[in-house]
């Protein structure tokens, strides 16, 4: 199960862009906790938390114990709005869940042992076709991570989605039997083929000028 992260906020009564500017202004950012059927509550954060929570990749994975007035809601990062010039933090969206909610969330994918694997070793290229499973799951059973081994991959070998063997009442959010990753064979281009090309280019120049002369 996914970590749970800790933030504090205080109850804000006022609505709208003015509020929301004014709450900018004074180092805050406007934001708002909704859903399990009950009435939004909207809030204000410190730039400085959100901001430092934001850096970690797995913000939008992490369930949050949200303090509002002493008060604590269990939530999930939804939605954060950023400046489109400075990318700072304007708005903040607040899913609050429990243990019955399932939502939707994109996991990331872990590859271990790329130094000890059979087809990188022998000249295979690791193609990560998905860096991040989007799966519906409950949020208190969010995976972490999903980890894949490639150590005994050859090239051609590929790993699916049915080879992770998804943590009970976890399901992938796409369809099939989809390939997460390959070790593909590598793309070669020898020296001697870079210098062919340029030698064919002019020979077929050189036959163009003699059948004009001629």
């Amino acid at each position: 199960m996914a970590q749970k992260t800790q933030l504090a906020a205080t109850a804000r009564a006022k609505a709208g862009k003015g509020a929301a500017r004014a709450e900018r202004r004074n180092g805050n950012i406007p934001a708002v906790i909704y859903g399990d059927n009950k009435e939004p509550v909207l809030i204000s954060l410190s730039t400085k938390d959100l901001t430092k929570e934001l850096s970690n990749k797995q913000f939008y994975t992490h369930l949050c114990d949200l303090t509002v007035d002493g008060q604590t809601h269990l939530v999930i990062p939804r939605d954060v709005q950023l400046h489109p010039v400075t990318d700072r933090p304007e708005h903040a969206d607040f899913l609050r869940v429990s243990a019955k909610t399932v939502i939707n969330v994109e996991v990331p994918v872990r590859v271990i042992n790329e130094e000890t694997s059979k087809g990188l070793k022998a000249g295979g290229v690791l193609a990560l076709i998905h860096h991040t499973i989007e799966v519906y799951c409950k949020a208190t059973d969010i995976p972490e991570e999903f980890v894949v081994d490639i150590e005994n991959l050859e090239i051609g070998d590929s790993i699916h989605i049915e080879d992770l063997k998804l943590p009970k009442g976890t399901e992938s959010a796409q369809e099939g039997n989809f390939a997460v990753l390959s070790i593909v064979p590598p793309t070669v281009q020898t020296v001697a083929d870079d210098e062919a090309a340029p030698a064919a280019g002019a020979a077929e120049g050189e036959k163009a000028e003699a059948k004009k002369e001629g």
